[in-house]
């Protein structure tokens, strides 16, 4: 959530830096309304509270000098009027700060300084390619074939048992993505990330500190009320609603929601493997074939817990560990700066590794690395203190890696003209 007291400072700052992100103007011009109607609110609140201060302080004299008794009667009713209209004044500025909050729960984050100014995904900027595509003597098959070839891959049971863009792996291929799980984490701890295991199913609190809700709704699998034999006094989000996670940066950054933390435990930096559910309803018609975009897929997520000055630092290490590890996969990508027309609605600024599928002959995104500067922190009210002051920390999260797509990424490039697949070195152990 954007900062409220920049919002009303700088109004015209941040009206700009939206408008970059395509946030209609319209919902800029409320967020205005709002802003200035809480900020009015507050000074006639504040005014009166003053007044109010000042007649309290005029009765109490009067008290002290033992006033005629009339004079004080007329003193403690005007007092007692005076605060049952400031009560009046301060629930109507929390009514505003309630409908102004509505609206910034729906507002992306600001863009930082690096982020290029774009349209869409055609303006993002290309920053590095890592090693060669490889020149097959054949023509390359999509892994979709490959999949159908090996028996690795069942399409048709995945209908059976739930619906479309849901899949089972087989044999192999089961080994395979296992394989890459426990590799992952491997190289993740070996590079200083604490390896957790978390929650796939969350709270709605947890969902709304990260972004996902109420922007992403739509996209989200919701599980009705969970009833159990928990004390309502030891359970304090039973009877809330829960989601199904679509990353476990939500579980990953949320583990730190409403905590205070020292300057000396930062940074926080952690990684986890989870199943991830996503009903990608903005995507109809897209990837329909194989498993590129599926309702649900493995994942190894990177967060990190920073303060404002590591937070950049902290970002190009998440880049550097992801790039080194498809490196040691044998699989070329490409670094891309996300333009502010394709950022996500929580990161102030992200750069995506695309890999190489030579049956696609394009880069497709593998991860996305964010980082969110205290975007999350104010939501989720994730704290450390400096200087004896409470001071918003900054958090990032990257996919190291999407499982289901560095499968298909070693399919695709290790591929034989027979239509076997071979595996990268790295693996072999684990195999």
């Amino acid at each position: 959530m954007i900062d409220v007291k920049l919002l009303l400072q700088d109004f015209d700052y941040v009206a700009q830096n939206l408008a970059n992100r395509n946030v209609e103007k319209a919902m800029l011009d409320v967020l205005k309304e709002n802003a200035n109607k809480l900020k009015q609110q507050k000074n006639i609140a504040e005014s009166m509270q003053a007044e109010q201060n000042k007649l309290s302080k005029e009765y109490g004299e009067l008290m002290r000098k033992r006033a005629d008794s009339n004079l004080l009667q007329s003193h403690k009713e005007n007092l007692d009027t005076l605060k049952r209209k400031v009560q009046e004044e301060v629930a109507k500025v929390a009514q505003a700060e309630v409908a102004l909050q509505e609206i910034l729960l729906k507002i992306p984050n600001l863009l930082d300084k690096n982020t290029p100014i774009g349209t869409d995904e055609n303006d993002n900027v290309a920053i590095r390619h890592v090693l060669e595509p490889k020149k097959f003597d054949f023509t390359p098959k999509e892994h979709w074939e490959l999949a159908e070839k090996n028996k690795w891959i069942d399409f048709e049971a995945g209908v059976k048992l739930a619906k479309s863009r849901f899949s089972v792996l087989r044999g192999e291929a089961a080994r395979l993505n296992h394989a890459l799980i426990s590799y992952m984490l491997d190289f993740n701890y070996k590079n200083g990330f604490e390896v957790c295991s978390v929650p796939v199913i969350v709270n709605e609190r947890a969902m709304f500190g990260t972004g996902q809700l109420p922007k992403f709704a739509d996209d989200m699998f919701h599980i009705e009320s969970m009833n159990d034999d928990i004390n309502e006094s030891e359970d304090s989000n039973k009877g809330h609603d829960l989601y199904l996670i679509s990353t476990s940066e939500i579980s990953l950054t949320n583990l730190y929601q409403d905590m205070i933390l020292t300057e000396s435990e930062l940074p926080i930096m952690m990684t986890a493997y989870t199943p991830c559910f996503r009903k990608e309803a903005g995507s109809a018609g897209r990837d329909t074939r194989g498993i590129i975009r599926q309702h649900q897929f493995d994942k190894v997520e990177l967060v990190a817990i920073t303060t404002p000055e590591q937070s950049e630092s902290m970002q190009q290490r998440m880049v550097d560990n992801v790039s080194k590890l498809l490196e040691s996969l044998e699989l070329p990508h490409r670094l891309v700066q996300l333009c502010s027309g394709d950022i996500g609605f929580s990161a102030t600024n992200t750069i995506d590794l695309e890999v190489w599928l030579p049956g696609q002959n394009c880069y497709r995104e593998i991860s996305s690395v964010s980082n969110c500067a205290d975007f999350q922190a104010r939501r989720a009210k994730i704290r450390y203190k400096r200087a004896g002051k409470n001071t918003l920390t900054h958090t990032l999260n990257g996919s190291s890696l999407a499982v289901g797509r560095t499968l298909v990424a070693i399919m695709e490039n290790f591929q034989q003209a027979d239509g076997s697949i071979q595996i990268p070195k790295v693996l072999e152990k684990y195999l």
